[in-house]
């Protein structure tokens, strides 16, 4: 099936649906999903982005700015990862931890707004890894209107092109809790550490950067082109410099690079 036909699937069902709110990041994916969703609901589809100190203030800006640019009725909703219980420690199933309580409180504001459904941007390519988080869309009713579209990241990013959105290039994010092993406690001070070190690395002109959390080592995966700019002495020196001032003792490279849920390499299925 075509990425054009799975997109007029997606129509229809977003249709049938009447109403809905989307959990909104400003990602690829649920921009794309908002888009197509406010294109055929009009005013009976309103955004919801929940922000807390896992979720970067750039990714909220952006998801205001996009809001603002569509006319999309935009809502902000509190939800700090780290106030739930148990989520420091960073168990296997902290992501089921963080979604369960974020949709909570995103169907609570879609009810104040009188929206029926909750959607999230999760697509086909979301099923071959470890996500403890799609359970708890299962169980809160959430519907993940790509995945039932059978869309993939790829078929996303072409469709969105094609639409003029200006995610359809854009990085692949995840929150910055995913930047730690399983196990690593999660607190704010940690997190910001993160946030300052990847903030750097794009302000240099990185474009797909990780940087994980071991103690005092931060490990960066990036991709080709990233392995290219590092490749400037004067480059490595001043990213050593800048994090040695966040307060990483150790600095290196994951020779394999970029890679989504690489912390998951280490679970034993």
């Amino acid at each position: 099936m075509t990425a054009q036909k799975k997109h007029e699937d997606l129509k229809e069902y977003l249709r049938e649906l009447g109403s809905a709110a989307i959990a909104f990041s400003g990602g690829v994916d649920s921009t794309f999903l908002l888009k197509t969703a406010h294109d055929i609901l009009g005013d009976n589809v309103i955004a919801i982005t929940a922000r807390s100190c896992s979720f970067p203030e750039r990714e909220l800006n952006e998801a205001a700015a996009f809001c603002r640019k569509e006319r999309i009725r935009h809502f902000i909703c509190d939800s700090e990862e780290l106030d739930i219980d148990g989520f420091s420690q960073n168990p296997l199933n902290r992501c089921y931890l963080c979604k369960k309580e974020v949709f909570t409180k995103i169907g609570a504001v879609a009810r104040e707004q009188g929206i029926t459904y909750v959607a999230e941007g999760s697509n086909t390519d979301d099923d071959g890894d470890y996500r403890p988080g799609l359970t708890a869309v299962k169980e809160q009713g959430v519907k993940s209107p790509l995945r039932h579209a059978g869309l993939g990241k790829q078929e996303i990013r072409e469709l969105s092109k094609e639409l003029g959105l200006p995610t359809w290039n854009k990085q692949s994010f995840a929150c910055l809790s995913s930047r730690f092993p399983y196990g690593e406690t999660i607190t704010a001070e940690r997190l910001s550490m993160i946030d300052r070190a990847e903030q750097l690395l794009l302000d240099m002109g990185f474009r797909q950067v990780r940087v994980r959390f071991h103690d005092n080592l931060a490990r960066i995966e990036t991709d080709s082109d990233g392995f290219i700019l590092l490749e400037n002495q004067e480059t490595r020196e001043k990213i050593y410099r800048e994090f040695k001032l966040i307060g990483f003792s150790y600095t290196a490279l994951d020779l394999l690079g970029y890679r989504t849920g690489s912390m998951n390499e280490t679970i034993d299925r």
